[in-house]
Formats: structure tokens, sequence, C-alpha cells
């Protein structure tokens, strides 16, 4: 709970607990000595008071790399003290992780086909920063699209997910999870499930007296997995081994996290589930961690993230790259609507992030285990993470040589397998949904080797290859940057070889493009980085086509049974690229999003750009154009702009090319000469848009929580927007946004508009258009409790500069109506409106000639905001530095520049088509027989009065849709059908024509009517004398 309290009582509430991490792993007494050691060094040691905290577990008899501190009021001398130790690898926080449970139980523990029937301000609850957790949902949560709500009468029994997934073809085989270990990491496993025979090992890492499962969600999954009856898992005789690492209350620490890593290390763990997740890839601890594992074999399978529909909202650790991040579908195979999509945020602002989730599977309406026994059916990410876990486990149980599967090899043939769902995009379904079968035939017909993901880049392909089809390419642009992974099955290190080598070919005109290649120097865990930048050549400028190549990688990796001293195994891969060029457009159709002054997510409080939404108040998502962002960047494609992204100073680009320069929401601050640049570009001709939110220092101040994760009082770091910077920007031009805080809806130019915690015009140029509208004061309600409404709010501006050529200035104080975020009400007539001014000068008369023009204002009603003083935006500014307390400017860095690979040309013909499962080096799918197997056909039964009107139709086919494989082979059943209804006819026919007719039978008369006509003809036979 983060409650706002008085700053009286922050010595009540400060611990500080510290996790030290070592450079490699020591005993008990090691670890004391090493931080005894700095600690007697550090400047206030005769004040300082520090202990171990003590861990009682199955791992404190092993040799450990980190210890939990605890050092009391420790300060920042002290924390460095222990970095400098030369055994010492890092100092973090403890953090403690809140793990709420989010599904509701539509039913009751049961056998498996059983059926039964005013705002306050005071208190505040973070629930995303620094916190993992449970990604499952209430079975109820199914998303439909209504395709069978037409079909009420009849529903199919449940099918297991195991058996839709078609695992009983591999249990005929003798395939059943046996030899391979799998860990679940939830709240636990009773002593007795009747479910489970296979039990190897259940421990407690938690501060918790017991080993059972209080809350039912680690039976759920631990059933999903290795159920052995009713409702049965992947591998029931696959040797489980339960870690609790949640109390009954939801609640964990990294350090509980780190010592049952560290465990299942020792205990050669294979397969590794991981139903949580949250959105800390900066929790250095944790993350190095589950890097050790996968470096040691251990297959983690994690869920992407229950926070979809919006983009880029994917959780950790599922967004790495060695780890195998699952999303979920429902089974009519739509991606579900709570399943969290791409892309990642790791590499912004200067990247683009990678393709994720790697696969999906079911989701919604799963049955598992209950947790006393029975079953019970959940929703969630959290649900469809075992479901592929488990199907790992039976996979690798399926492998003779198990040397063979790793992390790398395991994902590769997962992805390579994956059916590909219609109409979805990469960022949404990664490689597809999991074919449990055709990974069976890869996986074991696998040679190590490296691949690729995505394994092409066809900028033409829509809509899977979103958001880099749905805008062409022209001589000019910002590169289009492509971030494919490199999956190593060959070891856990690896290095490219030489450099990877740009083939364009000339007969698809490849020459017309410009490819530079960035790369991990060490692939390392089974995987790395390959950044693709392409550009348009000068030849180019005024073509028009398709322009295609490939890019070759050489991957090498240390031979690990070889002989040979310094023997190697090596790999070459393909990677094809297509991409669509145009000429280059025009400069006023060409928009400049400012990507480097938004900041990705930190370490740090940012807070919401809508102060309503009290129960998630931290901003932990990174803005961009192709997430948060997405629709107004649709709708801008949609109105013929084409539209790049800016992620490197304002000093790096050449604004002769664009007529507008859109600013959302920024948070960084700005580069001296990057105002400079600013005030000379816009004399010159480029327009600028700013979209502004607030920044108050009282209601920032207000707005301060205790964090339990690291035990710190968290004061915002900016406000919605950094206002202050934005001032320092636009002041040249005598405007300035003002310290206000409004909300509330009107009308402007007969659109509705909702204005969400955004800010004033403090001060505009006189010659300027400004709209007013009346608003309530959000500000007062937030510090007094009490409500205002304030007349004439200046909301936006327009303004053309004095100089010949100048360009133009629109100004509007919030942002939320064009973020997917927070969006209420759209606002994009707006942007269409302030493009219009900006881009073409063409005023819109329905802002210059409005009701609502006032006379701009002149800095003097509202006071502009001076920055929060304190604050830390230093550690995550990409700008400031520390400065003896008072943060300075960092140096201008260098503009990026991109090494342009050097052209190889190849006279061969491209290939047609690049949508092809990329197929691994010596796969052969056709030599691995499967045994036939009799399909399964469910029961049906009338629908129960109550019961969901849903068809769970065996393989998720739902009435009126086929699902691929099913669609291949209805014509071949109905030719074959027609053709034995056909020749059926053609038979009879012909009998019917040989037989010699027969007389028509005579009509047999009724019983009595026969024996009137026998005495009838008696009596005339013998008649009376």
């Amino acid at each position: 709970m983060l409650t706002v309290m008085d700053k009286s009582l922050l010595f009540n509430v400060t611990f500080n607990k510290y996790i030290v991490t070592f450079t490699g792993y020591f005993s008990a007494k090691a670890r004391s000595l090493y931080i005894s050691s700095a600690l007697r060094s550090a400047r206030d040691n005769d004040t300082l008071v520090w202990h171990i905290v003590p861990r009682e577990n199955p791992a404190s008899d092993f040799p450990s790399d980190f210890e939990l501190v605890h050092i009391r009021l420790a300060s920042p001398s002290s924390i460095l003290t222990l970095e400098d130790h030369p055994y010492i690898k890092r100092v973090t926080p403890q953090r403690k992780v809140f793990r709420s449970l989010k599904y509701i139980p539509s039913e009751p523990a049961s056998p498996c086909n059983t059926t039964h029937g005013s705002q306050k301000w005071q208190s505040w609850q973070s629930s995303r920063p620094f916190r993992r957790t449970s990604l499952s949902l209430g079975s109820g949560f199914w998303h439909a699209t209504g395709r069978h709500s037409s079909r009420r009468l009849l529903r199919a029994i449940p099918r297991h997910v195991a058996q839709i997934l078609q695992a009983d073809v591999l249990w005929q085989m003798g395939h059943t999870g046996s030899g391979v270990k799998v860990a679940v990491f939830d709240t636990g496993l009773s002593e007795k499930h009747p479910h489970f025979k296979n039990v190897k090992e259940r421990t407690n890492w938690t501060n918790e007296k017991t080993l059972d499962d209080g809350l039912g969600h680690g039976t759920f999954v631990a059933g999903v997995i290795a159920s052995m009856r009713e409702c049965q898992g992947f591998a029931p005789d696959s040797e489980l081994h339960i870690f609790r690492v949640f109390t009954n209350n939801q609640v964990s620490y990294t350090s509980w996290f780190l010592d049952a890593f560290n465990y299942a290390i020792l205990k050669k763990i294979d397969v590794l589930n991981l139903s949580i997740g949250g959105p800390d890839f900066m929790d250095h601890p944790f993350v190095d961690k589950v890097w050790e594992l996968t470096a040691n074999k251990v297959i983690m399978v994690s869920a992407i993230g229950n926070d979809g529909p919006l983009y880029g909202t994917l959780n950790n650790p599922a967004d790495q790259m060695d780890v195998i991040g699952v999303g979920g579908i429902d089974f009519e195979d739509n991606i579900a609507r709570f399943s969290s999509r791409g892309m990642t945020t790791w590499e912004l602002p200067g990247g683009y992030g990678r393709v994720k989730p790697d696969i999906v599977t079911y989701g919604s309406g799963v049955r598992g285990s209950g947790m006393k026994e029975g079953c019970r059916s959940l929703s969630g990410t959290s649900v469809a993470s075992p479901v592929v876990a488990g199907a790992v486990t039976l996979l690798a149980s399926t492998v003779l040589n198990r040397e063979l599967v790793n992390p790398a090899s395991m994902k590769q043939a997962l992805i390579a397998s994956a059916r590909r769902l219609p109409g979805v995009n990469m960022f949404e379904q990664g490689h597809g949904k999991l074919d449990l079968i055709r990974a069976y035939q890869i996986l074991n017909s696998y040679r190590p080797q490296a691949s690729l993901s995505p394994s092409y880049i066809d900028l033409t392909e829509c809509p899977y290859m979103w958001p880099y089809c749905s805008q062409p390419i022209y001589y000019g642009g910002m590169p289009t940057i492509v971030n494919v992974t490199i999956l190593n099955g060959m070891g856990v290190t690896g290095r490219i070889v030489d450099k990877p080598i740009w083939q364009p070919y000339l007969p698809q005109n490849g020459d017309h493009i410009d490819v530079a290649v960035s790369y991990s120097p060490v692939l390392w865990p089974w995987a790395g980085y390959l950044a693709v930048s392409i550009s348009v050549a000068k030849k180019a400028a005024s073509w028009e086509g398709i322009a295609q190549g490939h890019v070759m990688v050489t991957v090498a990796s240390p031979a690990e049974n070889d002989s040979e001293v310094g023997g190697e195994l090596t790999s070459t891969v393909k990677l094809p690229i297509k991409v669509k060029i145009v000429p280059t457009p025009p400069r006023s159709k060409r928009v400049l999003w400012d990507q480097y002054h938004n900041l990705r997510y930190p370490p740090g409080y940012f807070p919401r750009d809508n102060l309503r939404m009290k129960n998630d108040p931290l901003d932990w998502n990174g803005d961009h154009i192709h997430t948060n962002f997405r629709d107004m960047y649709q709708h801008l494609r949609s109105m013929g702009y084409f539209v790049e992204v800016l992620g490197a100073p304002i000093t790096c680009f050449d604004a002769s090319q664009y007529g507008t320069l859109l600013m959302v929401d920024s948070e960084e601050e700005y580069f001296p000469e990057e105002i400079t640049k600013l005030r000379r570009d816009i004399d010159n001709g480029l327009s600028l848009i700013i979209f502004s939110d607030w920044y108050n220092t009282s209601v920032m101040r207000k707005v301060k929580f205790y964090d339990e994760n690291t035990r710190q009082w968290w004061m915002p770091d900016t406000g919605g927007a950094n206002v202050p910077a934005l001032n320092d920007l636009i002041s040249v031009w005598g405007m300035a946004f003002s310290d206000g805080l409004y909300e509330g809806e009107f009308t402007l130019a007969d659109h509705d508009m909702y204005y969400a915690s955004g800010c004033s015009i403090a001060r505009f140029p006189e010659e300027g258009i400004v709209i007013a509208k009346n608003l309530k004061d959000q500000g007062l309600e937030v510090l007094k409790q009490e409500t205002a409404v304030v007349e004439g709010v200046p909301v936006l501006g327009l303004y053309q500069t004095p100089s010949d050529g100048g360009g133009r200035i629109a100004l509007y104080g919030d942002s939320n109506c064009i973020d997917d975020s927070h969006r209420q009400k759209d606002c994009f007539w707006l942007l269409d409106a302030l493009l219009q001014y900006t881009s073409y000068s063409m005023t819109p008369p329905s802002l210059s000639h409005s009701h609502s023009r006032v006379a701009p204002p002149t800095g003097a009603e509202r006071p502009m905001p001076q920055r929060l003083e304190g604050n830390h935006l230093y550690r995550y500014s990409k700008v400031l530095e520390a400065h003896l307390g008072d943060p300075k400017p960092r140096p201008l860095p260098a503009c990026p520049h991109l090494s342009w690979a050097k052209p190889q040309p190849v006279n061969e013909t491209a290939p047609s088509n690049l949508w092809k499962h990329q197929k691994l080096l010596s796969v052969d799918l056709d030599k691995v027989a499967l045994p036939n197997v009799r399909p399964y056909r469910p029961q049906v039964r009338p629908l129960s009065p109550g019961e969901s009107s849903a068809w769970d139709i065996p393989g998720g086919i739902m009435p009126g849709r086929y699902n691929q494989e099913v669609g291949q082979t209805i014509p071949v059943f109905a030719f074959l059908g027609a053709m034995v209804v056909l020749s059926f006819f053609v038979v009879q026919l012909t009998k019917a024509r040989s037989k010699p007719k027969r007389r028509k039978p005579r009509i047999k008369r009724p019983t009595y009517l026969q024996q009137q006509q026998q005495q009838q003809t008696t009596t005339m036979k013998n008649p009376t004398v």
C-alpha cells in the first residue's frame, strides 16, 4: 500500500536492506569477511550500524553470490565504499515484490466434466513499479468475438489443453516427460494432492513456515504441466520441483528469488516456469540471475504480461532474449485482449525494440488442478506460460541425446514450428501459435546451428510486419532499424565471424538500398542482437519500386566435445531483406517525432499524465509512436503523412527535410545547443507542435508515496511532462506553459473534448491565436479536496513566427487525447488541424473565428512552474549529470554515425515469397514418423441453464472458422465425399436399368374383406335347393 503521509513519520518506515552481489560464489564466512572489510574503510564507520540478515532456506548451506545486509541510516558514501571492494559487483536495495492474483474462479474445485451452475487524493497505490505480479485472470475474462453468439443449444464438453495440442500423440509413442526436471516458482503445492505422482521436492523460500499452497495458483500451474489425472497435464511423469516463493499474502522479495534460482542451478533443473512478471528490466540482480540460469542450460518459460491491448507493455523476464516469452490466445485463435504486446523498450530511444512474445498459446478458460482436488478454469498469460512449459518438458523427454536440448535449441524448435495466425502482427503473436507435433519433428532431427528471429525482413508484408510495412522508405529519411535476435544453438557463448555481409540482388534493384549492421560482440547466453539499419541510396531519390537483398552472418561457438584444442562449430545464416521505395515526399508531408526527449521506463517515480488514475499512478511505459501512440501514428499515416522517429538530439537532423517537429509529453531536459538550433530551424521554415502535460511542485509533493519495494519515500522527479524544460525551449518566442492543473469536458469546433490533468498557457505572443475554455481546478482538488471552476483557461495557441519564411508553432496543454494509455475522447481531428496550420500555413477557420478565442496571456495571470527542488531526474537523464548537488548539462554527445556495409552484389533472382518458416539446417520433417492416432470426438450435451454459450471445440476450431490445417484439408475431404456419393448413385442407376420390369403388385386387401369374398364364392358354388 502506497500512502501519502507526513514527513515526520519518515524515520518510522525506512528500513535499509541491500542486496550485495559478489563477483563469484563464496562461503558465508568469506562473504561476511568481504563486507566487513569494505565497511571498515567507510568514512562514517564510527556511526555505521550494520548486520547480515540471516536467510534460512535450503540454499543457505551452499556457497552463494550475494548477501542481504541491513545498514541502519546508510549514507551514499557507505554504499560506494561497498561497491569499491574488488569482490563486490553491485549493491542494490532489497525489493519487496507484491503479487496480486488477479483471477476470479468461475467454478469451485470439481471433477473436470461436471458443471455448476467523490474522489479522494490522500491514498495512492502503485500496482506496477518494481513489482512482479501474477499474470492470471478470472476464467470469466473471456475475449470472444461474437462469432458463436447465435449457437446456444449445444456445447462440447471441454477438452484438456494437452489433448487440444495433441500431447496424446506423443503419449502413445511412450513420451510422458520422464527424466526431465521441471521447476514451478509459485505459491507452493500441498503434499498429498491426488493429481501428482512424481513430486521430487518441495521447498519454501518465504518467511512462512509452510510448503502448502494457500492460494491455488501454484497448484494450477503445476497441474497444467504435470497432472496425471482428471485435468491432465503435458508431462505427468516429469520430475516436479516446487519452489514456494510467494506467501499467502502474495508477497515476495528479490532475495528469495535469488536464493531459489541458485538452488535451481544446483539441482540441475531442466525447465523452469515463471508465471509472474514486472516492468523492471533494470532490476539488475534479478536480470543477471536469469542470465546465469539460462547459461546453466535451464530453459526458462515466462508469461509476457496481462497489460494488453496496449503496445509496449512487455514484462520481465519474458522480454529477455534468452527466455521463452509466452502470450495468450483464446480458443478461437484470437489474440487475448489481456495479452501484452511488443515491442521491447530496452533499446529506446536510440534503437528499436525486439520482437516479443516469442510464441502464443491458449490462455483463456484453460483447465487445471484445483487447490486440493478437482479442476478449475483460469485465464491469463500466467496460464499460457505453463502450457508452453509443459510442452517444453514433454518435448525434452522425446530427445534421445539430451545434450542437444538447451534454451536456444528449444526456442528454435518452437518458433520454427509455430503456426502463424492470419491478420495478426508480429508484436502480438511473435512467431505464431504453439504446434507441439511440428516442434517434436523439428527437435528430433535437429543439429546445432544458429538462427534468426525474425528470420527475414519484409517491409511490404502487412499486417504481420507492422509497423515496418505501414510506411515505405525513401531517400533522406531516418534509417529504418530492425532489431533481430540471433539464437545460437551451438553453445552458451559464441561470436560473429568477421563481419556480416550485405549482398543486394541486382535483378531486384538491391543496389537501391544501403544497409548498416551492428551486432553483439559476444553472443551470451545463447543469444545476441543483430541491428539492421536500412536506408535508400541517393540514386533512388526519385525511383519507386521493390528492392531486395540479404545479409549473411556466420556464427562460431567453441566445440565442447571436440578433441582438438580450439575447435569451433560454425553456422551461416541468411537474412532476406525486401523493401518498398517511393520518391522522397514533399517537406510538408514529413513529420518528425521527437523520441529522444521521452524517457524509457526508469527506476524512478514518473507520475501518470492523468492524475485520475490513482490505482496506477506511475508511468512505467516508455512513450513511442508504435506503442502507446500507435493509434495516432495510424491516423497520421491514413491522412498521408510520413512519420519518422528522431532518436538523437535535435542537433542531429536536417530540418530542411521536414515540415513539422512533433513533441509529445517530453520528460527530458534540453541541451543548450538544441535550444539554439531549434530557434534557427524554425526561423528557416520548420514548424513545431507541442502537446504538454501538468507540472506543479505542490501537487508533486502531495502525491509522494512510500514504496514497499525499496522501503523509501518516492517524490516525483517530474510531472506529467517536464514543463520547465519546455518553457526554456520556447521562451525565445515569448511563450510559456503555467503550473496550473486542469480537468474538464468542453466542445471545440463542434468536437467533444476531454482535458485530463493538463496545464494552461501562461504566456503567448500578442499576434497569436489563443483558445480558452472553462475547466475545473484539479490542482485545488488534489491539494485541498475542494472543487472550483476556472473560467477562460488558455489551452491552445497558434503562432506564425515573424521571420521571412519562418515556421509556425502550436501549443496544447494536454496529451491524453492522443495517448492510447489514457485517451477517453480522441483529438486526432485537432492534430490534423494543427498539421494543416504548421505544414501548409492554413489557419482553420473553426479556430481563428472561434467564440472561445481570447487575448493571449501575458504571464501575469498564472505563474510558470519551477523545477522541483531536490529532484533526481539527473539519475535517469541523458542530458543532466550531478554536479556538486546542482545538476548541470552533460557535454553534447556526438550524432550517431552508421557505417554502411560494402555491398557484394549477386546476379541472382530473389525468392518470390519470404514468408516461409525458415527451415533449420538439416531438418527433414518427413523423416520423423508419427503414429496413426484416432481423432478425438467431443461428447455433446444440452447447455445447462446459466452456462456460458462459448463452444469448446477441439483444436480451437470454432463454428464458421477453421484453422490453417483444417482449411487445407477441407477441399480434399469435400471432393472425396462428393465422388463417393456420385459413385453410389451411378451404381444404383445402373442396377435399376439392368433389371427386367416386373408387374405392379396387387394391393393386398384387408383380412376381413378376403373372408367375405371367400364366403360369397362358396355360396355361388353350392346353391341352396
